[in-house]
């Protein structure tokens, strides 16, 4: 559970300290100006590293093992913190930014002791590398990593999404090779991250800056290369293959500009997501197309964990000659995506004519909003035994509501989805891990039809809704599906087969999205809702205290 407690701490600490953040942002012209080269319309407060690096480093002080990479590794992003907030607050040249990265390189390298000593297969057997070489090898694999992770920042919740998937699958190559450190600051890198793409997915209200960027980066260098060169069997060719998007893109930006002449730190719009909006893709559309290419390396980065190097070597080369070529073709023959008309006349004027009734959406909405509380309530009795800490939890967000509604009730638009949040993993984990005697198999069959029940009433209040500042599906949506379908359902907890990974996670997506969703129709007129949670909470609370056992 201490994953679990990192992955929440980090995400509601992001969420919490953004709002503070942005007002600091407005009121010292912290932010991101549009011009012709970037696609934002409007200023945009560019303070989310900031948060990031708040809500990730401080699970990592509380939980994690305190060796000297960790500590050379928070120095690291301490140095890029300050560079990254005078370049956000008043503008750096490249060079200033260089002496940032290298001076952050430099610490974990010669003080945390990162090396990358080993390519597997690549070298012949029995040779080793100098020492000197190998922490130049790695101050440059660091830093390359810092800014390709930076310059991917183009696009609202690229860069994040891009890093959630790798922290990711970082957290969950480490929990397999038992590295609990790297395990527990991979949760909390991708808890932030959570945290803060709830404000960065489009059209974004937030921007990590370069803070954020550079601090994701040299995380995700500094994560893998450790994790990679240690005494396991992984390929230390996985760091490419995990971050290879961003590193191809980098690559061929910057060979491009070479060959053109130019300076390869010149700033343009020649990257794959500009290319991927002049070819016609929507913003949103270009996100999730290279979030899917992405899912794909770090879905063979798994399969493919120890398998040989040039096996490795070989497919990203593939993989990176088939997506340059591709663009280069598109951009040859001026291609450029058309949406299909047939689909649309025999798909979406079908479901518009039912939308314009609204007998779907009411009958739908009123399953979400009274089916959601009473799963919740009736999940509350299945587990066989509460722990004290999760009563008092819930007891003091008992509390908390109901003050909040007496005084200030304006506080339930924040007061209300953390009661949710804070809820839901704690009942569906006891649930699933420890259920009661007296809950058969036909009952958790008839608790499974609930759950496919209220996911199907949710996505129809989605689909058909009519309010304007309702829940919309976003890429981040996209990653959470993934990693629920792909990683979590692979992660050994005790107690639990795959397979019942897989539901706990399935169940905790479906009571999320329905919180967000019947949050969104609402539009802040959450009384009801604010009721409707207090009997879980209350039972949650009672059965802990007076050690009910069911």
């Amino acid at each position: 559970m201490i994953y679990l407690s990192s992955l929440l701490f980090s995400a509601f600490t992001t969420v919490m300290l953004i709002p503070p953040l942005i007002r600091l942002s407005l009121k010292w012209n912290a932010v991101d100006a549009p011009d012709e080269r970037k696609v934002h319309t409007r200023p945009v407060p560019r303070c989310g590293g900031v948060a990031m690096v708040l809500g990730a480093a401080v699970p990592i002080l509380i939980w994690a093992e305190m060796n000297d990479f960790t500590r050379a590794y928070l120095i690291g992003i301490s140095i890029l913190v300050v560079f990254g907030s005078l370049d956000d607050f008043r503008g750096l040249g490249y060079l200033p930014k260089f002496a940032g990265q290298i001076a952050a390189a430099l610490t974990v390298v010669l003080y945390g002791g990162l090396a990358i000593h080993s390519l597997g297969t690549l070298l012949p057997e029995g040779s080793a590398m100098p020492g000197w070489f190998s922490a130049l090898l790695t101050v440059v694999a660091v830093v390359g990593v810092t800014n390709a992770v930076n310059l991917s920042d183009g696009l609202d919740g690229l860069a994040g999404g891009i890093s959630l998937l790798g922290f990711c699958c970082l957290a969950f190559l480490a929990h397999q090779e038992n590295t609990a450190f790297i395990t527990l600051m991979a949760v909390s890198l991708a808890g932030a991250l959570f945290g803060f793409l709830r404000f960065n997915t489009h059209p974004a209200s937030l921007f990590m800056g370069d803070t954020g960027s550079q601090f994701l980066g040299l995380s995700a260098a500094a994560l893998s290369i450790s994790l990679t060169q240690g005494k396991n069997p992984l390929s230390p060719l996985l760091p490419l293959i995990i971050l290879g998007f961003p590193i191809l893109d980098t690559l061929t930006v910057m060979a491009e500009r070479i060959a053109a002449g130019r300076s390869p730190f010149a700033a343009d719009r020649s990257h794959f997501h500009h290319r991927l909006m002049g070819f016609g893709f929507s913003h949103r559309d270009a996100v999730l197309i290279i979030y899917g290419l992405q899912g794909l390396l770090i879905l063979s980065a798994i399969f493919f964990r120890f398998h040989p190097e040039w096996v490795l070597l070989t497919g990203y080369g593939l993989f990176a000659l088939l997506i340059v070529t591709a663009f280069h073709a598109a951009d040859r023959r001026g291609w450029r995506y058309q949406r299909i008309g047939w689909i649309d006349a025999l798909v979406k004027s079908p479901l518009r004519t039912m939308a314009e009734k609204g007998v779907l959406i009411r009958v739908s909405f009123r399953a979400v909003e009274f089916g959601l509380p009473s799963l919740l309530l009736f999940t509350a009795f299945l587990p066989a035994d509460i722990p004290a800490y999760v009563s008092a939890l819930s007891a003091i967000l008992v509390l908390g509501l109901l003050l909040i509604r007496a005084a200030r009730p304006a506080w339930s638009a924040w007061g209300l989805p953390v009661s949710y949040y804070l809820l839901i993993p704690f009942l569906v984990y006891f649930s699933q891990a420890d259920r009661a005697g007296w809950g058969g198999p036909r009952l958790e069959i008839a608790q499974n039809f609930c759950y496919v029940g209220l996911t199907g009433f949710t996505l129809l209040v989605v689909k058909f809704t009519r309010r304007k500042k309702g829940f919309r599906a976003t890429p981040l949506d996209f990653l959470i599906l993934f990693l629920v379908a792909v990683i979590v359902p692979q992660l050994p907890l005790e107690n639990m087969k795959p397979y019942q990974l897989g539901v706990l996670s399935g169940k905790m997506l479906v009571l999320f999205f329905a919180v967000e969703v019947v949050l969104g129709e609402l539009r802040g007129e959450l009384n009801r809702l604010s009721l409707s949670v207090l009997p879980a909470l209350t039972v949650v609370a009672i059965r802990g205290f007076a050690a009910w056992r069911l």
